[in-house]
């Protein structure tokens, strides 16, 4: 009888090795090497291979056969996009899910991963448009009678083509979709689905890899989408080989701090679409709530006559928003004094503490400087610098800014204001939201029509400008 072998995998990128090793060569990680028992005999694992996806390859022979194909022969028409019903997870997506593509969906738990998947399927199936569309959830980790109390919290209507499989054997799945033949499929969690191809427990490396690799064999054949739910690690990043993130087709992320009620939708990584598009999501008891415009949220608190607040008029993909950087400066109870962000890169918080006291004449070396950026929000958006800056100058002479001021700026080395991307747009956000009066750079003043603005424009070239605009 034929003996099992051992071979070792990196756990960060998916490389393969006979023996032990301390360093990647692949990913150049230590110590991330671990064992595994694999079958001598190739040939089941090759016959099992083609049996999960035995049946499915008949709509695509194209992608079967090996076949050199010219550039100008391949057709290049777009497959409709399937609607989700759901604003926000269709822009992420970049205009609906992509036919017979494979999405990773991961977060912390109880961020509201399976809430959310589980949401949209109900409102997917129970829509008269797509009603006829037949949608399998797999769950690995809840029972069916956990599902049915979630689902009637979410929807009390009971979609007669949405379909629960609690499995987590991978062949007996894709006997039950060769039986059930769905429209779409959601495995909840991928970490929970083993192959008997393998021998270790689920959520080892080589299961995931695995399972992971048959679903898009699957997916690709049958132009049937597949959404993988996923787990994360304690530092945050998705749970198994980084080769998974490579198979699948988008990485969506969903976040936010368990104890603010917004919860925000990223793309990471998307085949068919931008990763620079944003949704946000509110967390109530009857499951999601789409926010369509976050600045009137993200405004409501009354902060007049408070120092180390300013509004910044920001962009995450293409939606203008107001956001509040709350900022506070002390005194160093050390002799090292500390700098805190939260929402925004630290690095970039030091580099314009930096400016503030090269350029601008402040001494903020024996101070504490604290940062946060209001509702869990995480921003990227550079135009943000301005108002981090006018933040911390406000609390560090304890000023408050005077109501119906925003402002959007990017601050460069030498303290100059850099022009930004779709000023119009930041503009008639800020207005539409009652404010009188918007710092924005010069440079992007030509070519803006000023008359059909009814807000002040204050255009300034250094950060000196700004903060004598602000504080006389």
């Amino acid at each position: 009888m034929a003996k099992d072998k051992t071979m070792y995998v990196c756990e960060n990128c998916g490389q393969e090795s006979a023996k032990w090793i301390g360093k990647c060569p692949a990913c150049g990680q230590w110590n991330t090497f671990k064992e595994i028992r694999v079958e001598s005999s190739s040939s089941k694992m090759g016959e099992s291979r083609r049996g999960l996806n035995k049946g499915f390859s008949a709509q695509s022979s194209a992608l079967s056969v090996g076949k050199v194909l010219r550039l100008r022969d391949i057709s290049a028409h777009d497959d409709p996009r399937i609607d989700m019903h759901d604003a926000e997870l269709n822009r992420v997506l970049g205009g609906g899910l992509v036919p017979g593509s494979i999405v990773l969906l991961g977060g912390e738990p109880g961020i509201g991963k399976s809430t959310l998947t589980l949401q949209t399927m109900l409102n997917l199936t129970n829509d008269p448009s797509s009603a006829t569309k037949k949608v399998l959830y797999v769950s690995g980790e809840e029972s069916a009678h956990q599902l049915k109390m979630r689902a009637t919290r979410i929807l009390s209507a009971d979609p007669e083509n949405f379909l629960i499989l609690c499995e987590n054997s991978l062949e007996t799945i894709f006997d039950h979709i060769k039986e059930v033949q769905p429209d779409l499929v959601v495995i909840d969690s991928i970490q929970t689905i083993s192959t008997e191809d393998v021998e270790s427990s689920a959520g080892s490396i080589a299961q995931v890899r695995e399972c992971a690799s048959a679903l898009l064999r699957f997916a690709k054949t049958s132009s049937v989408p597949v959404i993988l739910i996923g787990h994360i690690t304690k530092e945050g990043t998705l749970a198994g080989p980084k080769i998974l993130e490579h198979i699948v087709d988008t990485v969506i992320q969903f976040e936010g701090d368990q104890h603010y009620m917004y919860r925000i939708l990223r793309s990471i990584k998307n085949r068919f679409g931008s990763t620079s598009e944003l949704g946000i999501y509110e967390m109530q008891q009857t499951g999601l709530r789409q926010v369509s415009n976050p600045s009137e949220l993200l405004l409501t608190e009354d902060h007049e006559g408070l120092s180390g607040v300013a509004i910044s008029s920001a962009i995450e993909g293409v939606r203008p928003f107001l956001v509040e950087t709350q900022a506070l400066v002390s005194s160093a109870a050390y002799g090292t004094p500390q700098r805190s962000a939260t929402g925004f890169d630290q690095r970039r918080l030091n580099m314009l503490l930096a400016v503030l006291e090269k350029r601008v004449g402040f001494k903020l070396m024996q101070k504490d400087v604290f940062l946060n950026i209001a509702g869990g929000l995480r921003v990227t958006d550079m135009a943000m610098d301005l108002s981090v800056i006018a933040a911390v100058l406000s609390s560090n002479v304890d000023t408050p800014i005077e109501e119906g001021w925003c402002m959007a700026g990017e601050v460069g080395l030498s303290g100059e204001v850099r022009p930004i991307s779709r000023i119009e747009q930041r503009i008639s956000e800020a207005e539409k939201l009652g404010f009188q009066h918007i710092i924005i750079p010069k440079y992007n003043l030509s070519g803006l029509n000023r008359k059909k603005f009814k807000i002040e424009l204050v255009p300034v070239r250094k950060v000196e400008e700004a903060l004598r605009a602000l504080f006389g």
